[in-house]
Formats: C-alpha cells, structure tokens, sequence
C-alpha cells in the first residue's frame, strides 16, 4: 500500500512538474519568441534542471506542441478536445443554430487562450521545419474538428439545402481560424464577444437553413 502511494505521489509530482514546465515556457515563448526562447531559460524559470525539460519533452519543439495542446483544451487531463463535455453537449442539442452557437462560445475561449501561441507557431514556421509541421498539424487538426461539426449540423438537417457537409467545414475553416480571429480582436480592436457574435451571425447565414 505505501509503494501505492509513494507511487501515486510521485506521478503527481512529475505531472506537476510537467505543468509548471510547460507554464513557464508558454510566458517566453510569448514574451520573447520561438527562436530566442532556450531550453536553458525554460528550465531556468520553472526552476528545474535543463535535464529534467529534456527528460519530459525532448526538445524545444516539443514543448511548444504541448503548450498549444494544453491551452488548447485549457487544462492537461488526458482528454481529447472532441470528447469534452461541451461537445457532448453540442452532439446532444438537436436545434442546430444552438448546437453552432455552443460551438462558437467555445472556440471563443479557445482562440482566447490559443491564438496568440499560434502566431508565434505561424511566424516560426517560414524558418523552422519543425514549426511548419506544427502549423500544418494544427490546421489539420482544426480542419477536423470543423468538419465535425459540420456533419453534426447535417445529421440535425440543420445546414442549407444543397450544402454539402464538406463545403460547409471549408467555411467554417477559413471564418473560425487563429488568422480571422487576430485580425479582428486585435488588428481591429474587437472584443471576443463581438467577434463571436460575428462569426455565429455570418455562419448562421452563411450555412444554416
């Protein structure tokens, strides 16, 4: 029973440890960049030895991948975006405008946390072969989540007639997208609940019957 424990505590130690890593990491990489962001200085402000950054993660690129996974979901549980409880919630809801404004009140939080780690990600990938394959594996990865959902709002005869559930996802990609959002929350200076109600406004019209 004791090595039971010690185990356990051990786990949550190092799960610990992982967190604060990866919390420091995400405060450099967006104060200082990529490029100029060290290993060194990651493990300096999480207060660990640079072996124990390699220990976990192996390398820079890695650390920046699981930093965007982690504000991606806004925590560390091992749980995939599509099986959170919000996206239960929209599969549950049989009108299909609410089940898309369930989805857009989410991907409003995500962007919130997301979406400026993703600049630097896009920023660094014109030079870094690693960062392009990151950048493409996100943009893959919101591809599908959207095509979900799409072929959600489909199942819920929610979408426009004639509207193909693939040609709906293309929309959804390029309005729901890291670039869309930082043009206007920051270039333009909305908030994130205007551009929510923007992007549920024009999708609504845009693929919704």
């Amino acid at each position: 029973m004791g090595d039971v424990v010690k185990g356990t505590r051990r786990a949550e130690q190092a799960r610990a440890t992982r967190r604060r890593i990866i919390d420091q990491a995400r405060e450099l990489f967006l104060r200082q960049g990529y490029a100029a962001t060290t290993l060194d200085q990651i493990a300096t402000q999480a207060g660990v030895a640079v072996q124990t950054v390699y220990f976990h993660f192996g390398n820079k690129a890695t650390v920046l991948k699981e930093v965007v996974d982690v504000l991606a979901v806004g925590d560390d549980e091992p749980v995939p975006m599509m099986d959170r409880p919000w996206v239960r919630r929209m599969r549950e809801e049989p009108d299909g405008r609410r089940a898309l404004a369930i989805w857009l009140a989410n991907s409003r939080a995500i962007f919130a946390r997301v979406a400026p780690i993703m600049r630097i990600v896009r920023d660094a990938a014109g030079a870094d072969p690693e960062m392009a394959a990151q950048w493409e594996t996100n943009q893959g990865q919101r591809f599908t989540a959207h095509r979900a959902l799409t072929r959600e709002l489909a199942g819920k005869g929610a979408l426009r007639p004639g509207l193909p559930a693939d040609e709906a996802a293309d929309i959804v990609f390029a309005l729901v997208s890291h670039e869309v959002y930082l043009l206007l929350t920051v270039e333009r200076g909305w908030t994130p609940a205007r551009w929510e109600r923007w992007a549920n406004e024009t999708l609504t019209a845009t693929i919704l019957r």
